[in-house]
């Protein structure tokens, strides 16, 4: 009877540390997440304010309205961004989820506050036009992918692209956005009655979703290779000395003299598989090796990001 009570408070202790470190760790995740978001935050800031207003053409997503807005009546961007923001947010709550939803408020609002307050801090680009659409497209898309990466957003159009990634996984962001960006583009340029910009802003539209797809899917990407060799045991403690990798062993048949070949397959990053290549020839001359690109990469040793998932969905792929 004596002993029952140490277990029980040792359990009790054991419990309780668990939960401080559980809540430490969501304090360290909630910093991070704000850390990157105020860094695309001002990406956006620069590309808008410092770049595109200035330039003068039509910018892309809920911004590029609130450019017309304020190259119309004055109206300030940030102000107007939010106000355009509540009927799209209030529509998308549902589809996208209570933590997504209020992430990207709070990503909203320290976007709009970087927008007014922040950008205007620093000196404004008045040079070339192609100049300026370039930088645009270049630094809102880090922005936007920073932030997309922390599954935030800064919420306006970017409610409707990840609502549609919600429901279309397969489709890519940078292609979504740039969908939805024409739209807003041409509707400027129209209003502005700026062909030139209308062009301008397409470059910045093209731009901005490259940058996306690069960075945020760049980041799984890699090389696969297929080594066809008679010794596939050797080729895995290779593999696993050189880099670390895990390989696979496939059985194959030669098709001139129908012998047993074996085939380990692998995949690493670019300079992994440099390193690779090399040791590979090295441990076994008379090996045949192919190498492939590998867009995107899943699994141990390769970062997941998920994007736009609503918290069923969310729950469904963590389980």
């Amino acid at each position: 009877s004596g002993i029952t009570p140490a277990i029980s408070d040792k359990a009790a202790e054991l419990t309780r540390l668990a939960c401080e470190a559980a809540r430490k760790k969501d304090r360290e995740v909630f910093l991070k997440q704000i850390f990157w978001e105020v860094v695309g935050s001002a990406f956006i800031a620069a590309g808008i304010y410092n770049f595109a207003v200035q330039a003068g053409f039509p910018m892309t997503g809920f911004s590029g309205i609130s450019i017309i807005l304020y190259q119309l009546f004055g109206v300030p961007i940030g102000f107007s961004t939010i106000l355009l923001n509540i009927p799209v947010a209030i529509l998308c709550y549902r589809l996208l989820g209570r933590h997504f939803f209020f992430s990207s408020l709070r990503c909203m609002l320290i976007s709009s506050l970087m927008i007014d307050y922040v950008a205007p801090l620093f000196p404004v680009y008045s040079g070339d036009r192609l100049l300026a659409a370039l930088c645009t497209g270049v630094f809102a898309g880090l922005g936007y992918a920073v932030i997309y990466m922390q599954n935030s957003s800064t919420g306006g159009s970017d409610f409707i692209i990840m609502a549609v990634k919600n429901l279309k996984p397969y489709w890519s962001v940078g292609k979504i956005s740039f969908v939805t960006d024409v739209i807003i583009i041409l509707l400027g340029g129209f209003l502005l009655r700026d062909v030139d910009g209308i062009i301008y802003g397409m470059i910045v539209s093209f731009l901005l979703a490259i940058v996306v797809d690069k960075l945020m899917y760049g980041i799984n990407s890699g090389k696969m290779t297929l080594v066809v060799t008679e010794h596939g045991k050797e080729i895995c403690d290779v593999i696993d000395s050189c880099c670390g990798r895990g390989s696979t062993i496939l059985q194959g048949q030669g098709g001139y003299r129908c012998d047993n070949k074996q085939i380990v397959m692998c995949v690493c990053n670019n300079k992994e598989m440099y390193l690779l290549q090399h040791a590979i020839k090295e441990a076994d001359p008379a090996s045949f090796m192919i190498i492939l690109e590998s867009n995107e990469v899943h699994g141990e040793g390769f970062r997941t990001i998920r994007i736009g998932e609503g918290e069923t969905q969310a729950k469904n792929s963590a389980v």
